[in-house]
């Protein structure tokens, strides 16, 4: 039933759904917490780094007193490590804090905001959520971002363009741009449309794929690039990203952000993580083996999947139209959890997050049994 409080465009919005919580799925189904095995939120399977949590139970003995809203020390740190200045930096509630400033400083309502069919569902959401037109562009036939096309779209929207995102890697296709195709993207964008480039998963990215957005920040005025502690870093639970652009752009978010968006418990842990190589490196080591044992098992049953420069394996489970569907349930019932993608346009996919090799293997043995 439709209320009758709230903006049109507000109650139009389908609430983000985040995977399913392990405690959820115990009770559903009269399983054993210990023994479910969660695959659905591309979270690091290493969990916290022992040096997040150490300095983060050192900043738990003040927390009666408010986090730095200006996150001067993290803000230092990453100032350092990306050879920016510190009001370069936005601090945010996690990377989707930056996705949606962006949305709300730069476009008001009937302004167009331009993103790639199967791409990231926090772009449609923060589009609707300032009551502006969502222009959706067709991917390619990988199901990646077709740049091309996206140009397009902003030279037809014309006045109405303001923002645009592109997501590399794509969650939840693991597609990749190459920084050929994203820099000549960049130099063809009007100046006046801003450009966050989501890099959520940058990480992960494999040596020969590694690029320096940095210096394209410091190129162009209209760029934003958005980055997340949740996943290489395992601070998933703590909510903790950050956003990089010119100054101009960065007033505009420190204006409509929340004073104390960033807790202190979230600023301690992630000063430490960005310290931490050693974790960093057996994080990206564990999730290359992982890639591995779940492609070649997925080779080994015949399966279609995508390649993926992320921390997931999107994989095509059946020829039906709700094969997602149906797979998903059966191993929810089995105690895995996954993550179904027909609300992204895929409805035979699953998305699998990488996790540990025992958690890898627990996954492809029930698959098999499922699909016979």
């Amino acid at each position: 039933m439709m209320s009758s409080f709230g903006l049109k465009h507000i109650q139009a919005i389908a609430p983000y759904v985040g995977g399913r919580p392990i405690s959820e799925v115990a009770r559903e189904y009269g399983l054993d917490e210990s023994k479910i095995i969660k695959l659905a939120s591309n979270e690091n399977p290493l969990g916290m780094p022992q040096s997040a949590h150490d300095a983060m139970l050192k900043a738990a003995s003040d927390l009666g007193r408010y986090p730095d809203s200006n996150g001067f020390e993290l803000k230092n740190v990453l100032s350092k490590r990306l050879g920016i200045p510190t009001n370069w930096i936005t601090l945010g509630n996690g990377s989707n804090d930056i996705l949606e400033l962006t949305a709300r400083a730069v476009a008001d309502t009937d302004d167009e905001i331009i993103f790639s069919k199967h791409a990231f569902a926090v772009y449609p959401l923060a589009t609707q959520a300032v009551g502006a037109r969502a222009i959706e562009v067709a991917a390619t036939p990988y199901y990646g971002h077709n740049l091309e096309a996206m140009l397009k779209a902003i030279q037809t929207s014309g006045a109405k363009a303001k923002l645009v995102f592109v997501a590399n890697p794509n969650n939840p296709t693991g597609s990749y741009l190459s920084a050929q195709e994203i820099e000549a993207f960049l130099e063809k964008v009007p100046a006046n449309v801003i450009v966050v480039l989501d890099e959520a998963y940058n990480e992960y990215l494999l040596p020969d794929q590694q690029y320096n957005a940095i210096d394209w920040v410091k190129r162009f005025s209209n760029l934003i690039v958005s980055r997340s502690f949740s996943k290489a870093y395992g601070l998933a639970g703590l909510r903790i990203g950050y956003g990089i652009a010119q100054p101009v752009l960065t007033d505009l978010l420190n204006r409509i952000r929340q004073p104390f968006n960033v807790n202190s418990l979230a600023q301690a842990a992630a000063i430490a993580a960005l310290q931490d190589t050693a974790f960093l490196q057996k994080g990206y080591d564990l999730n290359r083996a992982g890639y591995l044992q779940l492609t070649d098992a997925f080779e080994e049953m015949g399966l279609t999947y995508l390649p993926s420069a992320g921390n997931f394996v999107l994989v095509k489970v059946g020829d039906e139209a709700d094969a997602g569907a149906k797979v998903n349930l059966a191993l929810l019932k089995r105690g895995i959890i996954v993550r179904p993608v027909a609300n992204y346009g895929l409805p035979q996919w699953l998305r699998i997050s990488i996790g540990l090799p025992e958690e890898n293997a627990a996954f492809i043995d029930a698959l098999r049994a499922i699909l016979g």
